[in-house]
């Protein structure tokens, strides 16, 4: 059960705020869940059940509690490597190779059945909302929230550009310029398909933004290499930080793509290269946001997986 509690102000009294304008201004719940609150009678002024249209006196103490969910995703042993936990949220460090949630081809052995197991585990009893998603084989920070609170205020920051996502990456080549922003607009060109592209606004693209950096530069030694497999000054390598401004599906593997320069062993997007890492390159590694309940500033920092960690270690031996 989660509580939300506010102390009625004297200029609440002398303004004869109702409760219900009191929760939207305090609490900043979605109509959705005002809705649910109302029809449940979830208010309470003092203890005692109070309807909505009710003005507090000084003192009072208004209470919501919100009651715990569950969600109906079998539970599966699946190890979670957990970042950060309260009431509020739980945030992981999803390893490569495992999708976030069931699907028809995928029913079992994903992040939403390990995490119902982990909470099975540790006595919680709260309904899995994913917060972001990440592709099967990107590694990194996915956030669950516990209420819909919690999922629906951390939407809003999305939805708002006040989160602040960063993601590392190998791509293929050498990316000259130390910093640059990739404003093109992308959406899906054919309907039902998988694969993204940049489209212009009036063939159904939307405004994606991204913003890269270089971090390192890896010029391949063509005397000492093995690998032949691509084309021209073919295994230059970058690692580059990048930062989504909006958050559309495969965005970072569409623009750098489209920049020239393909995130490493993308299969949709670029080329594959086993040899050196064999999924794409890409972990979602810090996240920067207000926590929604506590209103604290919070970084959450997501080491890199061995695989990546690995490749970049072939990369600086040259």
């Amino acid at each position: 059960m989660l509580d939300f509690r506010y102390t009625v102000t004297k200029k609440d009294q002398e303004e004869k705020t109702p409760v219900k304008d009191i929760l939207r201004r305090e609490f900043d719940f979605s109509a959705r869940m005002r809705k649910r609150i109302k029809r449940e009678k979830l208010i309470k002024v003092n203890g005692a059940d109070t309807p909505g249209w009710v003005s507090a006196k000084e003192g009072d103490l208004i209470t919501v509690s919100i009651p715990d969910e569950e969600s109906n995703f079998p539970p599966e042993d699946i190890p979670l490597d957990v970042l950060f936990e309260d009431e509020n949220l739980l945030i992981i460090n999803k390893v490569p190779g495992i999708i976030v949630h069931p699907t028809n081809g995928n029913p079992n052995g994903t992040v939403a059945n390990g995490v119902a197991k982990y909470y099975l585990d540790t006595g919680q009893s709260y309904k899995i909302r994913f917060i972001n998603r990440l592709d099967m084989d990107t590694s990194g920070i996915l956030m669950i929230a516990k209420n819909g609170y919690t999922q629906s205020h951390m939407m809003s920051q999305m939805k708002e550009g006040s989160i602040q996502k960063d993601y590392l990456s190998v791509v293929e080549g050498i990316v000259e310029r130390d910093v640059g922003i990739i404003n093109e607009p992308m959406g899906l060109p054919e309907e039902g398909g998988i694969k993204r592209m940049v489209l212009p606004e009036n063939r159904g693209g939307y405004p994606s933004l991204t913003r890269y950096s270089v971090l390192e530069r890896f010029h391949e030694d063509t005397t000492a290499s093995s690998l032949s497999n691509s084309t021209g000054p073919a295994n230059d390598r970058t690692l580059v930080r990048l930062s989504l401004e909006t958050g559309r599906t495969h965005q970072i593997r569409v623009h750098m793509a489209y920049l020239g320069h393909p995130v490493l062993s993308d299969p949709l997007y670029g080329h594959m290269f086993p040899e050196e890492i064999p999924r794409q390159a890409l972990h979602a590694s810090f996240s920067a946001f207000t926590h929604p309940v506590t209103g604290l500033y919070t970084e959450v920092r997501a080491p890199l997986p061995g695989d990546m960690t690995l490749l970049l270690q072939r990369l600086r031996r040259g």
